[in-house]
């Protein structure tokens, strides 16, 4: 019987933990931050299918702990183009 693969999940999403400790420093968060918060980042172990429910439940895909750094960035500069739309 095959099982089905296990998914390594930081809970709480890293984009929500980033943000907080963006607002709490008060100022954008530098590249070695943001991997030492990916780094000491809460996690479980889930089944692929749960960890679909989870994504579809929250409403949004995480940032992907393995490119940390690229999507932050472009999660910012999204984020930054859409206060500025207001």
């Amino acid at each position: 019987m095959d099982e089905e693969p296990l998914d390594i999940i930081p809970v709480p999403a890293l984009v929500a933990v980033l943000l907080h400790a963006e607002r709490e420093k008060g100022a954008p968060l530098e590249e070695a931050e943001v991997l030492h918060i990916r780094d000491n980042a809460e996690c479980i172990a889930a089944p692929r299918s749960a960890h679909i429910a989870m994504v579809q439940e929250r409403g949004y895909d995480d940032l992907d702990p393995e490119n940390i750094w690229e999507e932050w960035r472009a999660f910012r500069a999204a984020s930054d183009d859409t206060s500025a739309a207001r």
